[in-house]
């Protein structure tokens, strides 16, 4: 009789842990030293994921290879549709006809990770949403992006709507390659729009020491999800974690990457490369969260609770104005360095001054 009550002991002890272990344990990480794009740490990094809005980084890789084309200038007007008024959570709420920037829908993607400046993007550059995610696909194809397929620009629930660890950690470090004189809008803490300050959600961003930027995700069926880039001490990682349980789990799980790979935590393996061709696991994405209605709910929030914060971290708060004084080869980008409080960002450039390439028309469904 105690043989068999020990056994089943063991038995339970052994079912519980698993069970423990695969609810807490469940998620994608790949951490890449951006110097050379060696790959320092991976989790499940070719599993298909929902990237709910780190889908933005794409729609915004988009808008920089535009700029860089001359195809659109930061000064252009974009007008909203009624398709792209009618976003959820989280936006900027803006109103059929009310116009902002491109240079304002980069920063509203990045710092509130606005759902309708995303789409007003999208259709000015794509035409429509949905041509735009046709584009979108094509680009991220191109770019070594393999397992990865957009149906929108925001990011928003949709069943083929996929991408990796790994493929999103490429698009980060082309980001950063490709845009080296765009690339530091990402660590904006903040905007200007309406004449009210609109301060960013990205608790990495702010308080992490050397963080640089990139994005923040979620949604029911992905999870937390979180790009982010650092600098210390010369070296500079890129990080992705999809998956997290919750938004200050998510935030942990960076913190843990980034400072083992800061402190030499990790072997570099020379034949790993961030671009090297890898193979999807074939199996489908996870749904994380069991939160609102279906696995492909999304809840009508901000992606990022007011209540989250990362303990024992200083922050120094920067105006994008300051971060972003310096000027675009070519003399395309010049953004203004003493930019009143309460005042829009400026930017003065041939770009800026030279005419659109012409408006795409509003797209309503």
């Amino acid at each position: 009789m105690k043989s068999v009550k020990l056994i089943f002991f063991v038995v339970m002890s052994v079912c519980l842990f698993s069970v423990s272990e695969v609810s807490h344990a469940r998620h994608a990480a790949i951490l890449v030293d951006a110097s050379n794009g060696g790959v320092l740490n991976e989790i499940e990094s070719t599993q298909s994921w929902y990237p709910a809005s780190l889908t933005k980084l794409m729609t915004i890789y988009m808008a920089f290879d535009a700029l860089n084309k001359g195809q659109i200038q930061l000064q252009d007007p974009l007008s909203t549709s009624y398709h792209a008024s009618r976003q959820p959570n989280s936006k900027l709420g803006l109103r059929v006809g009310e116009t902002l920037t491109v240079e304002e829908a980069i920063l509203a993607l990045i710092t509130r990770s606005a759902n309708d400046a995303a789409v007003v993007l999208a259709e000015h550059i794509g035409g429509t949403e949905e041509s735009f995610a046709v584009k979108m696909t094509a680009k991220a194809h191109s770019i070594g992006m393999s397992d990865t397929h957009f149906m929108n620009a925001t990011g928003l629930p949709h069943p083929w709507q996929v991408s990796t660890a790994r493929d999103l950690g490429l698009l980060a470090w082309k980001t950063l390659n490709n845009f080296p004189d765009y690339y530091p809008y990402f660590s904006a803490h903040s905007f200007i729009f309406r004449g009210m300050e609109l301060q960013a959600i990205n608790k990495f961003t702010a308080h992490y020491p050397g963080a640089e930027g990139m994005k923040t995700g979620f949604t029911c069926g992905s999870g937390y999800n979180l790009i982010s880039t650092a600098s210390q001490n010369g070296k500079r990682l890129i990080g992705v974690v999809l998956g997290g349980m919750s938004s200050p789990q998510r935030y942990q799980l960076m913190i843990d990457m980034m400072d083992a790979g800061f402190s030499n935590q990790y072997t570099a393996n020379p034949t790993t490369h961030i671009e090297t061709a890898v193979t999807n696991t074939g199996t489908p994405p996870p749904h994380q969260l069991g939160c609102g209605n279906g696995s492909m709910a999304v809840i009508s929030s901000t992606e990022d609770e007011n209540s989250d914060h990362i303990a024992h971290r200083q922050t120094k708060h920067y105006r994008v104005s300051h971060v972003l004084n310096r000027h675009k080869a070519g003399g395309k980008v010049k953004v203004a360095s003493k930019a009143k409080a309460g005042s829009k960002v400026k930017a003065t450039s041939k770009a800026a001054k030279g005419k659109s390439t012409g408006k795409k028309p509003p797209h309503h469904r």
